[in-house]
């Protein structure tokens, strides 16, 4: 037994070991509609040995979207859809699933695939909105201040998706309110600019975040875990800061969050990120487990088994999170199990790959 492949408790969720295969957009769907690609895209990581599976940032209104490319949860068709491939998956893999709703605020209707422009109206594109008329950068659109009845809306729409994904059957939901994206740019005082009581205070420009994880904390059903992704710092002078982070995640814990998966950066374009090294962003979650006592997921350049096992060992992060390492490596939680000494568990199917395969092929690759 190791720290990393040890079981953790999420609420009454219970995850076979501490690795996470993080939410990846995949700019895929169509409508917002799931496509077979996201059924072989997860049916895969749901055979990684990973402990959880958290599903791509998904919107929770059409105008939510990352881009006209995303998945959504806010018809009927696309409810339907995710049941399909939540079903799919139940039919030979146990590996708990997650989703992650959001809502792209003032960074919506991208083209998708990192392009960094905005996508046209030709194009699908929309105007996106925000908490104040402060675009990203000068050659993207300005979004339109949200209106208190509208902020409303979109406090519903989180609730209402979370309805949907509780019945296609995901066992946990995380909030996306990192990144720059709307929770994140409210929370943030370079994108918010408001003078109400979503703005200017901290206590102001956490309430958004904080009515919409009580209010799908309020819509799930009580054994199933609420997580919020949140930004450590926007790595931007005048943003948020670690002490910042460390009350909001305090809060979170109050209205029922069971973790949060701290990342950073994406309200500027001005950002001073830096370097980024192997774990760069581990200190991060270190920081809000040890001040606000609610459980943490590392996530970012977290590459080699070790590394990984440290971070656990260390209390620095209750989970990990990897995302382009499992892509690279789709196998990469069982490969880093097998390395630290454990036996994972391989599909059927993919018995003779086993760990004696891939110890063999470490071998060879060192030398």
């Amino acid at each position: 037994m190791t720290n990393l492949s040890s079981s953790f408790m999420l609420g009454e969720l219970k995850l076979s070991n501490r690795i996470v295969i993080s939410p990846m957009c995949q700019y895929s769907a169509i409508e917002g509609v799931a496509q077979p690609w996201h059924a072989m895209h997860l049916g895969s990581m749901a055979i990684s040995g990973a402990g959880l599976v958290v599903v791509e940032a998904t919107g929770v209104t059409p105008e939510g979207r990352i881009s006209p490319h995303c998945l959504g949860l806010y018809t009927d068709e696309q409810e339907s859809a995710l049941t399909r491939l939540v079903a799919g998956i139940r039919s030979y893999s146990a590996t708990p699933l997650g989703i992650q709703l959001g809502h792209a605020g003032r960074k919506a209707s991208a083209e998708g695939f990192d392009s960094g422009a905005p996508a046209l109206p030709d194009a699908g594109g929309w105007q996106p909105v925000g908490p104040s008329a402060s675009p990203l950068q000068d050659d993207w659109p300005i979004p339109r201040p949200l209106e208190i009845k509208e902020i409303d809306q979109i406090i519903d729409a989180f609730a209402s998706a979370a309805r949907r994904a509780d019945r296609a059957g995901f066992d946990l939901i995380e909030v996306h309110g990192a990144h720059g994206y709307l929770l994140s740019s409210f929370l943030s005082p370079v994108a918010n600019k408001r003078t109400d009581h979503f703005g200017g205070s901290l206590e102001n420009r956490m309430r958004l975040p904080l009515l919409v994880a009580q209010a799908v904390r309020e819509t799930l059903p009580s054994h199933k875990p609420l997580g919020m992704r949140i930004n450590g710092t926007d790595h931007v002078e005048g943003g948020i800061t670690i002490e910042e982070a460390g009350i909001l995640a305090a809060a979170l814990r109050d209205v029922g969050c069971d973790y949060v998966s701290v990342s950073s950066g994406g309200n500027s374009r001005e950002q001073k990120i830096p370097p980024t090294l192997p774990g760069y962003q581990v200190g991060y979650a270190r920081d809000i487990r040890k001040t606000s006592g609610v459980a943490t997921m590392a996530v970012g350049m977290i590459l080699e088994p070790q590394q990984a096992e440290e971070i656990i060992s260390t209390d620095s992060s209750d989970m990990i999170a990897v995302a382009r390492t499992a892509l690279d490596n789709p196998r990469w939680p069982m490969h880093a199990l097998t390395e630290l000494g454990v036996e994972p568990e391989y599909p059927k199917p993919y018995w003779r790959s086993g760990p004696s395969i891939w110890r063999g092929y470490k071998s060879v690759h060192k030398n």
